[in-house]
């Protein structure tokens, strides 16, 4: 025998490899089998009712369902997006009824929670499920456990299950507007920049905000631009209004706002071709280009094959402002005025400027806020002088002086179209 008697250090090396090895496969495949789905029913009919709420909670008030999408770019799994207890949920099942014979498959979940929970308990997660072979389900179900009567269940209708065209070239996701949410001037500039940049829509997770703001909203939605996820996290989960956990009883860190985006990305994936991950006041700015749809096409042709552009973000401190633009009809609008704030704080020493992204949602699998976690080919950071975040905003530095800030009116050449079309919206809406 190979492995047996006064073999050498090197061979009893192979021998040791090999087993490894073999053990090791050996192990993979039999967590892939635990994985298949499985007929636990037949001749039965796919009942049970649809739910349309954004967050729900399962019976273990640990497990938060947001919505499940299609995903066969490596193999033909229903991911579900959710929200999960990091430690206390252990196993989940997807529940799959096939038409027209009624038969019900039962696959084990891989509970994937995303790595970036800033010391939370609860984290957005990946719930993914091998879908059966032989049907293309339209709903699943989520349940701890791999018995009991689907009828009884949840269903949630699968997203992405067909093929689009894309229907637009640029979508916002903005989440999560929360706190009374009332900036109601600075936000319709955003919503008009982003227009004039060639965003066609712009999805919003709303937890609350003003009775002014809702009556911007529905002026947005009614126009077709703006989509509304209701975002009622805080009546499941103890929300912080901080990214980083503070040791306060708080269950989840900035509203949910990684959950939300990583939901947006897939929401949007058949029918947008990029998809931008900013802030309601953060305005990508090019420097070179026009607009976002001529400074795609530039960097895509110089970065073949990269799916994640990332954009370094600069404040630009609302206390400093200057004299121009000091339009009176705004003055009566709560918000900021942008147009007025054209000076940036100088970058510091030793620290990184965080950065926002455009994506093509199609090459990404998990995202945090400032970068993604998994993803299809390369993330590229764009150059200063090609573009950059304006974000007008508290300062951070509140103790530099003005002659220590960067005058920068990059934003005032877009002047006339801009104050042109806030007119037209506050007319319409609030003035």
């Amino acid at each position: 025998m190979l492995c047996g008697g006064k073999k050498s250090y090197f061979v009893a090396a192979v021998c040791v490899i090999i087993l490894t090895s073999m053990v090791t496969l050996s192990y993979l495949r039999l967590q892939r089998f635990s994985h298949l789905p499985k007929i636990i029913q037949e001749g039965s009919r796919c009942r049970g009712k649809t739910t349309n709420s954004t967050i729900t909670a399962l019976k273990d008030n640990r497990t938060f369902i947001i919505s499940p999408y299609f995903d066969d770019r490596e193999s033909k799994v229903t991911r579900v997006i959710g929200i999960v207890h990091h430690e206390d949920v252990k196993q989940l099942y997807c529940w799959f009824c096939c038409p027209p014979d009624g038969k019900i498959y039962v696959s084990k979940a891989k509970i994937d929670v995303h790595s970036d929970r800033f010391g939370f308990p609860y984290g957005a997660a990946d719930i993914v499920c091998l879908e059966p072979e032989n049907c293309d389900p339209t709903h699943v179900s989520i349940h701890q456990s791999p018995r009991g009567n689907i009828d009884q269940l949840p269903r949630f209708e699968i997203k992405n299950r067909k093929a689009e065209t894309f229907s637009v070239d640029f979508t916002v996701c903005i989440s999560a507007m929360f706190g009374n949410y009332n900036n109601v001037l600075q936000f319709i500039q955003s919503m008009e920049m982003y227009k004039i940049l060639g965003v066609q829509k712009v999805v919003i997770y709303k937890n609350n905000c003003s009775h002014l703001m809702e009556k911007v909203l529905k002026f947005y939605v009614e126009e077709g631009t703006v989509e509304i996820i209701p975002w009622p996290i805080n009546s499941h989960l103890k929300v912080s209004s901080k990214w980083h956990f503070m040791q306060d009883g708080t269950h989840i860190g900035y509203y949910g706002q990684i959950a939300a985006l990583n939901d947006c990305i897939y929401r949007n994936m058949q029918r947008s071709k990029f998809v931008v991950l900013n802030d309601a006041d953060e305005i990508i700015l090019p420097l070179k280009h026009p607009d976002w749809k001529s400074m795609m096409s530039s960097l895509q042709e110089q970065n073949p094959g990269t799916g994640v552009f990332l954009f370094e973000n600069h404040i630009f401190p609302e206390t400093i402002s200057t004299h121009m633009f000091n339009i009176s009809s705004w003055n009566t609008v709560p918000g900021v005025n942008i147009l007025q704030h054209v000076h940036r704080e100088p970058d510091r020493k030793d620290v990184l400027n965080p950065k926002k992204m455009i994506i093509d949602p199609r090459k990404v699998i998990q995202t945090s806020v400032h970068s993604v976690l998994r993803a299809y080919g390369n993330s590229v950071n764009v150059p200063m002088d090609v573009a950059l975040i304006y974000h007008c905003r508290v300062p951070l530095q509140g103790n530099l002086p003005r002659e220590s800030l960067i005058r920068d009116t990059t934003l005032w050449r877009y002047n006339l179209s801009l104050v042109m079309n806030v007119n037209k919206v506050l007319s319409q809406t609030v003035l």
